[in-house]
C-alpha cells in the first residue's frame, strides 16, 4: 500500500496552527515539523481521493486494493490497463449478477472471445391449473465460449462459481477459434 513520500511538503504545516508565540521556537519548529512528514501523505491522499477510487485515475499500485473491493480476484497476467476495465466494469456485471446475462459479463471480463449462456430457467410453471409443467424445472447453466486467445480453463470456472447460484449446475465448452 501507501507509505511516505520522501520530501513531500505538507500543504497545511502544523507549525502555521501554532499561537503566534509559540512560532518563534526553533525547537517547537523543528518538532512539528515531523507531524507534517507523516501528514503530508495524508492530506495529498484525501484531496485527490476521487482519483484514487476511479480505477482509470488510480495508482497502478492501489489498483489491487481496488479488486478487492469490487470483489475481483486479480490475475497476475492482466496488465494494469486491463485491469483498470475489469474493475470499471464489475459493477456492471454485479448488477446482473445470477443472470444469464451477468453470467456472460463476467467471463468476458476474462476471456477474449465470444461467450454464449443459456439457462434452463430452472423453474415450471403453467397457465392451467393442475395441468402439465413445460419446460425443465432441473436448473442448468451452458457456457460456450469461442476464444480468440488463450483460456485458462480453470480461472474462467472460477469466475462461474463465483456469479451462479450454489444449487445450479454449469458446463463449460471451450471452442478455439482458428485463424
Amino acid at each position: 500500500m501507501r507509505g511516505m513520500v520522501e520530501g513531500l511538503a505538507s500543504p497545511i504545516p502544523v507549525s502555521t496552527r501554532l499561537p503566534g508565540v509559540l512560532q518563534e521556537d526553533e525547537f517547537l519548529q523543528r518538532f512539528t515539523g515531523a507531524f507534517d512528514d507523516v501528514l503530508a501523505p495524508v492530506y495529498l491522499t484525501l484531496d485527490a481521493l476521487a482519483c484514487y477510487v476511479d480505477p482509470h485515475l488510480a495508482p497502478p499500485d492501489f489498483l489491487e486494493w481496488l479488486c478487492g473491493w469490487v470483489g475481483i480476484e486479480p490475475d497476475d497476467t492482466w496488465t494494469t490497463e486491463r485491469r483498470r476495465e475489469i474493475v470499471a466494469h464489475a459493477a456492471a456485471v454485479h448488477r446482473w449478477r445470477g443472470t444469464a446475462r451477468g453470467v456472460a459479463e463476467a467471463v468476458r471480463l476474462v476471456v477474449e472471445g465470444e461467450v454464449q449462456v443459456r439457462d434452463s430457467g430452472g423453474s415450471a410453471s403453467s397457465a392451467t391449473p393442475l395441468g402439465p409443467m413445460p419446460g425443465s424445472a432441473e436448473p442448468a447453466l451452458q457456457v460456450r465460449v469461442t476464444a480468440s486467445g488463450p483460456v485458462d480453463r480453470r480461472r474462467v470456472e472460477r469466475v462461474l462459481s463465483a456469479v451462479t447460484a450454489a444449487h445450479v449446475p454449469f458446463t463449460l465448452e471451450i471452442v478455439q477459434e482458428t485463424p
